[in-house]
């Protein structure tokens, strides 16, 4: 026992002074590799800010919401599972015409925002593109997930219903339909799709019905 504290002792006073120095230890393969605290520090990503994104490109602030499908109003289409339903944590919007009938259909921007991802995540959630959107002071993030065709880039500012996929069928493992989810925190990491635990995640058709505020001219 005092022989393990002096070790854990010596490796806390040896931190401490390499702190102090501005630097740390780094493993390597048993051998100890030295480099300076702040080049390890600025080589981590920065989150963006994204307060300050939209204050520098104020037009792209949501002025209003529309549904992605079906524009504005989801005319063609249906919810077909729900959120919460069977602990989903979106909405499936499906053809009129069922089966893949939809497949290729345009997946739209439900409203003005910034492409913070476009990523194929494989397994159930295929081909995925993510929206931060500015919203009376708040931000929050959408997403659309089993997408066929991608039409923008990471970086991207995009306005409320420019075309952003088309919809997919995750490589043949469902039926084509676009799952949407909006999110009030906007790290949250891609998640499973399905949980009891909504906290972070918004109904989407009762976000977009309660923020249809009149779409302006650009």
């Amino acid at each position: 026992m005092r022989l393990h504290f002096k070790i854990v002792f010596s490796f806390f006073v040896l931190i401490s002074i390499s702190s102090c120095k501005g630097e740390t230890q780094i493993p390597n393969k048993g051998k100890t590799v030295w480099v300076k605290v702040n080049e390890v520090t600025d080589s981590l990503p920065k989150p963006i800010d994204y307060f300050k994104l939209f204050k520098s490109h104020p037009d792209y602030i949501s002025d209003g919401f529309d549904f992605p499908v079906g524009i504005p109003n989801a005319k063609g289409y249906y919810n077909a599972q729900k959120f919460k339903e069977n602990d989903h944590l979106g909405d499936d919007w499906n053809g009129l015409g069922g089966g893949n009938t939809d497949l290729g259909d345009p997946i739209h921007s439900i409203g003005n925002g910034y492409v913070s991802e476009v990523k194929d995540y494989n397994g159930g959630w295929g081909n995925v593109v993510q929206i931060v959107h500015q919203h009376k002071n708040k931000l929050y993030k959408s997403l659309y997930a089993h997408c066929d065709t991608i039409m923008v880039s990471e970086g991207d500012y995009v306005k409320r219903g420019r075309q952003i996929a088309t919809i997919g069928n995750c490589n043949g493992q469902y039926l084509a339909h676009l799952h949407l989810e909006i999110r009030d925190s906007i790290s949250l990491d891609i998640g499973g799709g399905y949980s009891p635990i909504t906290k972070g995640y918004l109904d989407p058709t009762q976000f977009i019905e309660d923020n249809r505020t009149q779409k302006t001219n650009n």
